[in-house]
Order: structure tokens, then sequence, then C-alpha cells
């Protein structure tokens, strides 16, 4: 603030040497003209005084990260719960409303269950993360909302109730349940979509995003990621943000298994995807070289390819990530997206889909399997 005054009394000097040369360049004004002058000449130093402040307050709200109160995709509003977090804290809601009251009481129910056996802040995030991934965002197969199941779906208290969420619903659900446990939590964003970043145990921050997680099907692809992985597929601006440098407690470094080589990779893939597993995290015995990461690629690359012309495995997607152990290694995190592409019509009456399939045929004269 310091440095933005001094350029505001630097502007005004400047402004006002260049109004006193104009008026002693005319020595021929009169007493009345030079009243004028002087009082139009206090006129324009207010205009300067007041637009120099608004640059100043203009520089400064644009080097203020906004968090609540940003807009997401011009409609889904980031709306603070700090009120109910404390009041979760203390142990004494008496000061929240009651929409507030009812969704402390939601989010401390499942809080108090999902993390009942946990004892770290990573056991009790990943709790977190685990139970929001399997009970959020599901529908149950329809393909069609009711218009009571789009309403409120961007604040903790839409979602617990509905179970429903916009990326703006996840992301202050996340954070509402990292606050509750007394972790830092803030909610990054762009224009279009939003996230979380969280502080750990470790001291470190790292990036979580479930709604990418929960639409892609690829559980923990997104979830404790340091910047430079976060980077592959989300942009935001950091300038005003903590860095995310953390690795310990991202999923690969938790949960990994050693391999042989590059070679076993297809093995081991296969028995994952046998037990509908969503991540292989592999460890290699030896250290990997250059020329070694980029037969990974390749070797991802076919798996994937191989996997698209498999009918058991067509609707399967991998996303593969190096993630760097602090100890002069490379551990390989394998994701997998497992996607449903026929709806559930298992309760549904023989005859009602015999009538469905003769109006599609008609319509469109084909003939259906």
């Amino acid at each position: 603030m310091y440095q933005e005054r001094k350029h505001i009394s630097i502007g005004k000097v400047i402004l006002g040497m260049a109004l006193t040369a104009c008026l002693l360049g005319n020595l021929a004004l009169g007493a009345y003209q030079i009243q004028q002058s002087d009082t139009n000449n206090q006129k324009v130093e207010q205009f300067i005084d007041d637009q120099l402040e608004k640059q100043a307050k203009e520089a400064e709200k644009k080097n203020t990260y906004q968090e609540d109160g940003f807009v997401v995709a011009e409609q889904y509003e980031i709306r603070s719960t700090k009120a109910i977090s404390d009041a979760y804290q203390k142990n004494d809601d008496s000061a929240l409303n009651d929409e507030d009251k009812e969704t402390l009481k939601l989010a401390k129910k499942i809080l108090e269950k999902a993390t009942k056996k946990c004892k770290t802040s990573y056991e009790k995030e990943k709790a977190i993360y685990d139970w929001m991934y399997k009970h959020i965002g599901q529908q149950d197969g329809a393909i069609i909302s009711m218009p009571s199941e789009q309403e409120n779906t961007f604040t903790p208290g839409g979602v617990l109730k509905g179970r429903n969420a916009v990326c703006v619903g996840y992301a202050t659900t996340f954070r509402l349940f990292m606050n509750m446990l007394g972790m830092e939590c803030h909610i990054v964003h762009n224009d279009g979509h939003s996230w979380d970043l969280v502080q750990l145990d470790d001291d470190q921050w790292y990036h979580v995003d479930v709604y990418y997680d929960v639409s892609r099907t690829a559980k923990y692809s997104n979830f404790n990621m340091p910047d430079g992985i976060a980077k592959n597929s989300h942009e935001w601006d950091g300038s005003m943000l903590p860095v995310a440098k953390g690795t310990k407690y991202t999923y690969p470094l938790q949960n990994y298994e050693e391999a042989k080589d590059l070679y076993a990779v297809p093995k081991k893939l296969k028995r994952t995807l046998e037990k509908k597993k969503n991540a292989l995290c592999l460890k290699f015995k030896k250290k990997l070289t250059d020329k070694d990461r980029a037969l990974a690629n390749i070797m991802i690359s076919k798996l994937s390819s191989a996997l698209y012309d498999i009918p058991k495995y067509e609707n399967t997607e991998l996303f593969a990530y190096w993630y760097d152990d602090e100890k002069g290694s490379y551990i390989l995190g394998i994701y997998i997206g497992y996607y449903e592409t026929e709806s559930n019509d298992d309760d549904i009456p023989k005859k009602d889909k015999q009538k469905i399939n003769r109006a599609i045929e008609q319509a469109f004269d084909i003939t259906l399997s």
C-alpha cells in the first residue's frame, strides 16, 4: 500500500505541474478568470485524487484472491461455511440460522461416522473423499433429472440433502468437512470450474478435485495432487494461493507396490481390472532412465488401445502420471475410469421395454437388438 500511495503523490505532482504551466502560459488572464481557473483547478485536483484512488483500489483488488463470493460458470456462487465449521469446533450452534443448523447436523453425522476409526489428518481427509466419491453425484442411472434434483447443488446443505452436486457443491462441501476437522482448506477456481487445496499434517498443500474423479469415474486420479500434476488438467491463478508441492500424501506414495520392470505392467493392470479397482501404483526396483520413461508412455498408450478393442474392457479409460518420491526415484500412478454406457432397466417390465423398442424402430425405420 505504501508503494501505491507513493505513486498517487507522484501522479499529483506531475499533473499539478502541468496545470501550473498552463496557467502561467497565459499572462493576459484577468482577476475573474484567475479566480475561475483556481476553482476549476481545485475540481481537477479532486478529479485526479478520485481517479488515482480508484486505480489504486482496482490494483489492490486484482492482487487479492477472492474465494467466497466468486461466481463460477456465471451462476454458482462460492459461499462461506465458516460459521458452520466454527459452530462445530465450539460445539455451539446458537448463532446459526435454521438452514445452517440443518447443514451442521447433516455434516456432523457424516463426519463422525466416516472418520470414526481415523487417526491422522490424511486418514480423515481420505475417508471424507471416499464418502463423497461414493455418495454424492450418483443419480441411480437416471438420464433425466427432476427439477428438485437440480436445486441448490452448489451449497453443502443442498448437496448433503440431495446427494447431487456441481463442482462448486463438491468444493464447498469438502472444504466444510476439512474446516470442521480443523484443517486449512481453500477453494481454487477459474471462470468455469472449482476444486480444493488442503493442508495436511506435513504442512504441505495438496489439490483435491472430487468432482472430476466422480464425473470421470476415475477414483483418486485427482486426489492429493501437487501443482505439477494438477496443471495437467487444471488452470488457475496461483499468485495469491499457497504452493502445492507435497508428495508424501499423494495416493501413489501411500499405496504403491513394487514391479520388476515396465514389462510387468500389463499383467498387474489385468489383475487390477479383474478386481474392479481404480488405481495401480508401481515403484520399479531399478532406477528408471529417460528412455524407460519414454517407453512407459508408449506402454500406457498401447494398453489403452488394446483395452478399447477388448469388449470386456471397452468402457474403461486409463490416466497415468509420474510421481517423484523425493528419494531419487519415481512411482507410476495408473488410474482407471469405468464408464457405463447402458441404462439400468432391469426393473422395467418386459412389455414396456418392447413398446419402447417398437416406437423407436417405427420412428427411425431400424431394428433394435
